[in-house]
């Protein structure tokens, strides 16, 4: 039986390790690499011609989301699921608007991660019900907005800053992990302030913590 080639990037060794002998004990898959960050992911799935990459947003050096978006333009035929502690509402609409085929939470089964894989390979989507419907119901115009956290009027770009401000990065930090200078995420950081209400640097810190801090950051 020829087996489908899956490439793994997330920045927790534990994660790959349990992903790799997930994946390697299926007879139909095998992992063909695997990469902590979003450069060492470009340069490995380059190399190894994968058939399918599962992406964590969260990636130490650099976003997961932006990986998406450049495998789109460099490898267009390579389907990406994302698997992600982050909760649907908030992620699962930018996965998908960056190139995404599937979104499973980390805290799914076994058997469901593997469902994913092979659902993608299929050529379909993969979603959860919950996250399906959320999609459904907003091309539908029946999406409920009274609730929605305010921090889904971010920006990607926007939102990974605030991650990060939250995860305790300093502006500096966050500027080298996203490649990009001081004063762009200084600009940021003053769009957050302006979106989340906030007056100063002070609150929009706190407010990133305590954001973080939420279970699976909603």
């Amino acid at each position: 039986m020829s087996q489908k080639r899956v490439f793994v990037v997330d920045d927790h060794p534990l994660v790959r390790e349990w992903l790799a002998n997930l994946i390697n004990q299926q007879g139909d898959l095998v992992v063909c690499g695997e990469a902590e960050d979003a450069p060492h992911a470009r340069t490995g799935i380059e190399s190894t011609k994968p058939d399918v990459a599962i992406v964590d947003i969260s990636l130490g050096g650099g976003s997961g989301l932006e990986l998406i978006k450049d495998l789109k333009e460099t490898h267009p035929e390579l389907p990406v699921i994302v698997l992600s502690m982050h909760d649907e509402s908030l992620y699962v609409e930018r996965a998908l608007r960056a190139g995404a085929r599937g979104y499973i939470m980390k805290r799914e089964t076994a058997k469901r991660v593997i469902a994913a894989v092979r659902q993608v390979l299929d050529g379909k989507l993969y979603l959860s019900e919950r996250a399906s419907t959320m999609i459904t119901n907003k091309f539908a115009g029946t999406r409920a907005t009274s609730g929605a956290s305010p921090v889904a009027t971010l920006s990607d770009r926007e939102l990974e800053v605030f991650q990060r401000l939250g995860q305790g990065r300093e502006t500096k930090q966050i500027a080298e992990e996203l490649h990009i200078s001081v004063k762009t995420v200084q600009a940021y950081c003053a769009r957050i302030k302006d979106k989340l209400h906030l007056t100063n640097a002070t609150e929009l810190l706190r407010e990133a913590i305590r954001w973080e801090e939420r279970p699976n950051g909603v």
